[in-house]
């Protein structure tokens, strides 16, 4: 809770520790994010606080407050919040938020 309090960016992880070679994010989300998939990884949510949804081309998951998503490798998705939500993410090192979208990736900040 003191890490996500010490920013307001939305969709802009920062990163609270390691895990062998994964980054442990935390995110605020709000509104909607970029259409993009992660063809190498996988892609995990757990929400904090709020209500995710994930958007897939062939319908959505809704993920709750304490709920834990994981987006297989190569399926195309975006999270959409209409309330604020606060995100925990684990991702490998060097993969950007934004997967293989022509969209500018937030930058890796260490809080």
């Amino acid at each position: 809770a003191d890490k996500l309090a010490s920013f307001d960016e939305i969709f802009s992880p920062r990163i609270v520790g390691y895990y062998n070679d994964t980054k442990i994010q935390v995110a605020k989300s709000k509104g909607e994010f970029v259409w993009h998939s992660h063809p190498e990884t996988d892609d995990l949510f757990l929400v904090l606080k709020g209500n995710l949804r994930v958007e897939l081309r062939d319908g959505a998951i809704d993920v709750g407050e304490g709920e834990l998503l994981v987006v297989p490798r190569g399926v195309e998705h975006r999270p959409v919040a209409d309330e604020e939500a606060h995100v925990l993410l684990l991702e490998l090192e060097g993969t950007p938020n934004t997967g293989d979208a022509d969209a500018e990736a937030a930058p890796e900040v260490e809080i």
